[in-house]
């Protein structure tokens, strides 16, 4: 009788080996993925259809995107605020980044009282760049 070193009858040990080549084939496919279909564009949180204006700009870094949906709601950072946290919020942004400036990303069904309460909470927080988002025509 062949006995190997467990003592089991007929049984030969062979050496084990991990073959890792499609665990690492996987890994890069899936960082493959999520690289193309991340979105790297600053967002409000809320889905809007901004309207369009032939005269747009390009603004740069140091904003701060308020988004107004349809219903009147209002968005930063990805999440639905108050008026009172948005004040917060932007008192806080300008204590950080004293040159910070504020976009209003509205719904082209929202109404603009509410652009104008965000207009004047941005300006009882210090904030006086303030715009609003349209796409250009």
């Amino acid at each position: 009788m062949n006995y190997d070193e467990y003592g089991l009858i007929g049984k030969k040990s062979a050496n084990a080996e991990v073959n890792i080549g499609p665990l690492l084939d996987m890994v890069f496919i899936l960082l493959i993925f999520f690289v193309v279909t991340t979105n790297f564009n600053r967002e409000t949180g809320v889905d809007v259809t901004k309207p369009s204006a032939q005269n747009a700009v390009t603004l740069g870094e140091k904003t701060i995107l308020v988004g107004v949906s349809r219903e009147g709601t209002i968005h930063v950072h990805g999440r639905q605020v108050t008026p009172e946290a948005l004040l917060s919020i932007l008192s806080r942004e300008v204590t950080q980044r004293p040159d910070v400036s504020v976009v209003i990303v509205g719904d082209v069904g929202s109404t603009l009282g509410r652009t104008v309460e965000i207009m004047d909470i941005s300006a009882r927080a210090g904030i006086s760049q303030v715009s609003v988002s349209a796409d250009k025509n």
